[in-house]
């Protein structure tokens, strides 16, 4: 599998201006989207929640520190109705 730019960039430790990629093959708008959400701070936010939501496996549901990380969440089919 090939990688994507923003993988290869993380592969390589690009973890700080992600911008230094060569996003010209990218649609604008798309390009737009990658800079301003870096995808290697995206992985490492994604990466502490799965370590916040594995310190607290065991906690009864709901747990208000989980409750306000997936606030932002409520809005989608897939989140659980006990919520």
């Amino acid at each position: 599998m090939i990688a994507a730019p923003w993988e290869e960039a993380s592969l390589r430790g690009a973890v700080g201006d992600f911008c230094q990629v060569d996003l010209s093959g990218f649609h604008p708008t798309i390009a737009l989207h990658v800079a301003l959400h870096d995808p290697a701070r995206v992985l490492r936010e994604v990466e502490a929640k799965r370590r916040i939501l594995a310190r607290h496996a065991r906690d009864p549901w709901p747990c208000h520190n989980l409750r306000d990380l997936a606030s932002p969440y409520t809005d989608h089919s897939d989140f659980p109705a006990r919520a």
